[in-house]
Order: C-alpha cells, then sequence, then structure tokens
C-alpha cells in the first residue's frame, strides 16, 4: 500500500501499526514538514526496511513514477498542509498541496487501477457549530483556508467514486491528535517553527520557551479558552489500520469521526502537562487566532458501531508519551538509527 505523507507525524505512526502486522509499505514523502528520520525510526522499532520516495503530490509526473513502480492496492493519503493560521496567510499553497495533490493522487489511482483509499480529512471541516458533540451528519462549516481545502477534497473523492463503480473511500474526519509512540522514538517533531499546542507547551516545561501562549479566553467554554477533543496518536493510527481493512465494504465516500467525545480546554490541557513533568505550566493570554473556533468534540459513536474502534489511551497516558519523546529528542530528529535499519530510498 501507498502512505502519502508517511514520515509525517501522524503517518509514521500509521507506518509503524502497519508494518508491525506485515502490510507492505511504500512512503511518499517530500520532507517539507518531516524527516526522514521518522522513518529510520520507524525502521528501527519494526526491525524492517522501510521503502520511501521522495515526491512532491503536487508534481504528477514524481507520483505517476512510484505509481509504476510498485503494485499499489489502497493509498493511506496523508500528504498535505495542516496549520489554520498559515493557510490565512498562504491560502494558494494550501489549495495546491491539499486540493491540486489529492486531484493528482486521484487521477493516478484511477489510472493504476487502485481501487480504495483511506483520506485524512479534519474536524476543522465542521467549523462554528451549534451543538456538541459532532456528528458526521452536521452541516460543513470551515472557516479558514486549510478546513475548506480539506472539505473540497472530500468532495473531489465523493465525485469520484459516484463515477467510478470500483472506487471505495474512508475519509476520516479526525480531532487533535497528541501524544507519541511509547518507546519514545517517535513523536511530533515540527520542521521550523513550533504552532502545535503541545510540541509548544514541552518547550516551555523544558524552559526552551519563555511561556505558553493562549489564544483567546472569552470563548463560550469552561474556562473561556478553546476546548479540543485530544487523543492518542497511537490510537489514531489504529483507526486508520481498521479503515484499510474495511475500505472495500462500502461504494462511494464513507466519513468517519475519530476522536474520544471528551473536550478538554487548553488550560486544563496545561494542567495535565504541568502534572506530568512536575511543575506548573507559565503562560500568557494572547488574543483570537484568525480561523480559529471554541469548540470541537467528536461523536465517535459511527466508527465504534462499525468498527468496534474506540480510544485506549487517555490524557494522562498522551501527555507521558508526548513529554517522554520531547525530553530523549529536545531537538526534534537528530540522530540517525543504526545503519541496518535504515529505510530503502528507492
Amino acid at each position: 500500500m501507498l502512505v502519502t505523507g508517511g514520515a509525517g507525524y501522524i503517518g509514521s505512526h500509521i507506518c509503524v501499526d502497519l508494518v508491525e502486522r506485515d502490510y507492505e509499505v511504500v512512503v511518499v514523502d517530500d520532507y517539507s514538514n518531516s524527516s526522514r528520520l521518522a522513518l529510520d525510526r520507524v525502521a528501527e522499532i519494526t526491525g524492517k526496511k522501510v521503502v520511501a520516495h521522495e515526491a512532491d503530490v503536487r508534481n504528477y509526473r514524481e507520483l505517476a513514477e512510484v505509481f509504476e513502480r510498485h503494485r499499489i492496492d489502497v493509498v493511506v493519503h496523508l500528504a498535505g498542509k495542516k496549520h489554520v493560521a498559515e493557510s490565512i496567510e498562504q491560502p494558494l499553497a494550501y489549495y495546491g498541496v491539499n486540493v491540486a495533490g489529492t486531484h493528482n493522487v486521484l487521477r493516478l489511482m484511477d489510472e493504476h487501477g487502485v481501487p480504495e483509499m483511506v483520506f485524512s480529512s479534519s474536524c476543522s471541516i465542521y467549523g462554528h457549530a451549534q451543538a456538541m458533540p459532532l456528528q458526521e451528519s452536521c452541516a460543513p462549516n470551515p472557516t479558514n483556508p486549510y478546513a475548506r481545502s480539506k472539505w473540497m477534497a472530500e468532495q473531489m473523492i465523493s465525485d469520484h467514486c459516484r463515477r467510478s463503480d470500483s472506487c471505495r473511500a474512508i475519509s476520516l474526519r479526525y480531532f487533535n491528535p497528541i501524544g507519541a509512540h511509547q518507546s519514545g522514538r517517535l513523536g511530533e517533531a515540527p520542521v521550523g517553527s513550533v504552532t502545535n499546542v503541545v510540541p509548544h507547551l514541552m518547550r516551555v516545561a523544558t524552559n526552551e520557551s519563555g511561556c505558553a501562549d493562549v489564544f483567546g479566553s472569552d470563548y463560550d467554554t469552561s474556562d473561556g479558552t478553546p476546548v479540543r477533543d485530544y487523543l492518542h496518536v497511537v490510537d489514531l493510527a489504529d483507526a486508520h489500520r481498521m479503515a484499510i481493512e474495511h475500505a472495500g465494504d462500502s461504494p462511494g465516500l464513507e466519513i468517519l469521526n475519530v476522536g474520544t467525545g471528551r473536550g478538554t480546554s487548553v488550560l486544563e490541557l496545561m494542567a495535565f502537562v504541568g502534572e506530568t513533568c512536575g511543575h506548573e505550566i507559565p503562560y500568557r493570554i494572547l488574543g483570537r487566532r484568525p480561523g480559529d473556533v471554541g469548540e470541537l468534540i467528536a461523536d465517535a459513536s459511527a466508527i465504534a458501531a462499525r468498527w468496534s474502534w474506540r480510544p485506549k489511551r487517555d490524557m494522562s497516558e498522551m501527555c507521558a508519551d508526548a513529554w517522554r519523546f520531547h525530553r530523549a529528542n529536545p531537538s526534534g530528529y537528530q540522530e540517525p538509527a543504526h545503519g541496518r535499519f535504515l529505510v530503502s530510498e528507492m
């Protein structure tokens, strides 16, 4: 199977899950927001080499070479840009990768007779919803180019599946993945500026940053700060594997939420991180960020009913695993794994 964006935070954890279960995995990544060393770590953890190609999903020719070299039966499409604030500043870049890149993947799947896709979507599609928790039937209301690009990609996949009798796709609208592999060897290691909340809090906890920035304290939530449904990245990887196993079950596009159904505010998350690292996290309140919403909590009853998927790890474990990874890798991926495990670039 092909995993686009397989060297990224979520992709690398999915690769571990799949390789450990003897799936033949081919990775495509342009390493713009990831590291080859993450794939070294995948190979180290699993004891098996990983086949990887450096390619940009926007480049049809580069991607076509991968499809021509390998017999692919399912695509797990994770490659994309993912930061809300950046999407407002660079909307064309987001539509280029998230929409045009998805078009290239679908086109090549069609040309090579690849019938099944698992798509990495986002809860941000729901936007300012009136009621929580969010069900898959809630009307999309994307509030920023990132969310709109994900919704547009879903529409394109749906249209393609409607046209092609052989196409089967599952779109996983997941909420906020955090945590790390229990080994401490894989985790969230941002390239460039740190925008996601947990890596930011980890840097504050180790005095690499002065204090945590909290964007908005006037939302209609219990303490005024944004509330999100955080789930462990390993649980999310498990959901992807189940999606692969069931991708051929139904015609067309199936949309499923992946979350815990429990909301945690930014201040509550900071308290969990403080308990994990042994001291309080200093913070300052700033204004709301453009494109942000106050609350996003999943109704994940559909995926539980369909596949018996349920999250296994709680917030304490998420924070403990993230802390273990950051303590061992304060600068992200720096040292390669043993040569005998190195990724096989083809």
